[in-house]
């Protein structure tokens, strides 16, 4: 059965890939590497592709090999959905590195700079077409961290201000759509809170939560705004799911470095230990239970993954059609890895 996000009549497969690797997340990958995962793409997935960019992703280098390696794949079009983060612009390095994120990306020509306001986001997006060539453009726009941009505000009337610069940059968004230039406009955030708030003013056709509804993180509170959107027919897709990684046995909880030897952060290491104990008891791995877990609730449309590895999506695809053993989820409910009261498993 076709999936769609939300009623935005977009066609969704149930895994939408990532692009940070393209754009030289901490290293940088070969060309023939970056085409091998996105001619991987087209492999695992039944129907169209769908993709999720941003001009922040190496200052616009992963929308540029985007648009250059679907040409050398003989990608037409009309088989894949780009989605792009829009709010970050491409302009010439003037420094040793580039000021944006310090330290994230390998390897970067340019730099990037913020613009998020009504002018500033067409920017933006007229700047990705241009980087992606012209052949492939975005079907599906969105303001991206609009969390962090309001937490950079110095005071309330600051903050004040950024709201309004936000709900500007998706004014232009949604003038887009009525021209037919996109197709749905949405939002993502690690702060599923700013989602709500913004839903207020702004009628999304998607939402991204990023961190926030994970086998880790989903009380009450997520699980009954999940449940709103649903009812009101808004697309979602779930990301970063493994809180960083620290699910999957990382050194990163939500960006963040936890060690066992912090007290503050040895509760997180004893739910850890435990979570791991019953996957190892159902001889079911960390990482699968995860994104089981991610694609669980019925509102829940796609799960964004990043892998940098070809060999990983295969995988993921047969993990979301898998069964998993009621008992498995029976004993993280019991052993309180999972929420008592959740009701989707």
């Amino acid at each position: 059965m076709e999936n769609y996000l939300g009623k935005t009549g977009i066609s969704c497969p149930r895994i939408i890939y990532g692009t940070s690797y393209l754009g030289n997340l901490y290293r940088e990958l070969p060309m023939d590497e970056k085409l091998a995962l996105m001619q991987e793409w087209f492999k695992v997935t039944e129907g169209k592709v769908m993709i999720d960019s941003a001009g922040k992703y190496g200052a616009g280098l992963a929308l540029e090999v985007i648009g250059q390696g679907l040409e050398k794949l003989g990608v037409n079009p009309d088989q894949i959905t780009i989605s792009n983060k829009l709010g970050w612009y491409r302009v010439p390095l003037e420094t040793e590195e580039p000021t944006f994120e310090p330290g994230a990306w390998a390897n970067l020509k340019f730099d990037a700079v913020q613009k998020i306001s009504y002018e500033g986001i067409l920017e933006c997006h007229r700047q990705g077409c241009e980087l992606m060539g012209g052949k492939f453009k975005p079907e599906v726009v969105s303001v991206h961290d609009p969390d962090e941009y309001l937490m950079a505000a110095t005071d309330a009337s600051d903050r004040e201000r950024r709201v309004k610069d936000i709900l500007d940059a998706y004014k232009a968004l949604f003038e887009l759509k009525e021209k037919g230039e996109v197709s749905a406009v949405g939002i993502g955030s690690k702060d599923w809170l700013v989602i709500k708030e913004l839903y207020q003013f702004v009628k999304f056709d998607w939402v991204m939560f990023a961190n926030k509804f994970t086998l880790y993180h989903h009380p009450k509170e997520i699980v009954e705004f999940v449940t709103k959107l649903g009812n009101d027919g808004v697309g979602i897709i779930n990301s970063a799911i493994f809180n960083a990684g620290f699910l999957t046995g990382g050194e990163y909880f939500d960006y963040r470095l936890v060690s066992a030897d912090n007290e503050s952060d040895q509760p997180l290491f004893r739910w850890r230990e435990k979570f791991f104990a019953v996957c190892e008891k159902y001889q079911v791995k960390p990482g699968d239970a995860c994104l089981k877990f991610a694609v669980s609730a019925p509102q829940i449309n796609a799960v964004a993954l990043n892998p940098s590895k070809p060999e990983r999506m295969a995988s993921n695809k047969v993990v979301v059609d898998r069964e998993f053993p009621a008992d498995f989820w029976k004993e993280l409910k019991a052993e309180g890895i999972i929420e008592s009261t959740y009701p989707y498993l």
